[in-house]
């Protein structure tokens, strides 16, 4: 083991004063919640007219198919699950086989998705609910939902939404949690307090299409990394401060 020297300790020292501090979140401008309320709505506006085709990118049958894709869906891409539940639910077509089935069987066919044991775990503790206290078929509520093994907020909402126009909640994922927060509908990096202040500035009919348009816009043009400032339809709406940067060097080559 090294010795600590009084010279080791003062380099050290001086390597901790001169560490740059993370830079402070810039403050935006004062703005009322009627005003963002009206911003919102304009910021929907366009992107309903932008990405006419925004809908869920989850290949699914029924109720219990589109519950099964969103817990895969888990830090994994849509295309990805895509290409598994074809021979997930060929296997298990139904809640009551899904039920029975062996972990390690299932977690053979979801390997590809990412933490494939708890996703399977989660997965049939799901459907063992369904059967135990749904009859085997998904509840049409947010409260009988999100006591689902592997079925949050996010989850629910997907499944509402898109099976029944039910809009109980806005499903918040990364894409959504970057774009509403560039775009200064919100202020935080916490899902549920991302859900709670797009559900008060949003109204309730545009819940579920909100959480569609918001991914593709972060897919499309607002990527993570390389935003499309240049190209973005809702620039002038964006209250994002590097929105200028990216555009002009974007414009710049």
């Amino acid at each position: 083991m090294a010795k600590t020297t009084p010279a080791s300790k003062a380099r050290t020292k001086a390597r901790a004063i001169t560490r740059p501090k993370p830079a402070p979140r810039a403050k935006r401008p004062a703005e009322s919640a009627a005003a963002r309320a009206t911003r919102a709505a304009r910021i929907l506006d366009i992107l309903d007219k932008t990405y006419p085709d925004a809908d869920c990118a989850l290949k699914w049958r029924n109720p219990f198919e589109l519950l099964a894709a969103t817990i895969l869906s888990a830090q994994c891409t849509d295309e990805r699950v895509n290409m598994v539940t074809p021979s997930l639910f060929a296997r298990y077509p139904a809640p009551a086989d899904l039920a029975r089935a062996r972990q390690e069987d299932v977690e053979a066919i979801i390997r590809s998705t990412g933490f494939f044991r708890s996703k399977a775990k989660s997965l049939i503790g799901c459907a063992q609910g369904l059967v135990e206290h749904h009859g085997g078929e998904v509840p049409r509520n947010m409260d009988a939902l999100v006591k689902l093994p592997g079925t949050g907020r996010k989850t629910a909402s997907v499944v509402l939404g898109h099976v029944w126009q039910i809009a109980e909640g806005i499903a918040v994922d990364t894409h959504v949690m970057r774009i509403s927060n560039r775009l200064g509908l919100v202020d935080s990096e916490v899902q549920a307090e991302i859900e709670r202040q797009l559900m008060e500035l949003i109204p309730r009919e545009r819940w579920v299409k909100t959480t569609d348009l918001f991914i593709f816009h972060g897919r499309r043009t607002c990527i993570a990394q390389r935003p499309r400032c240049g190209e973005c339809p809702v620039f002038a709406l964006c209250a994002w401060p590097e929105k200028d940067a990216f555009a002009t060097k974007a414009a710049s080559g």
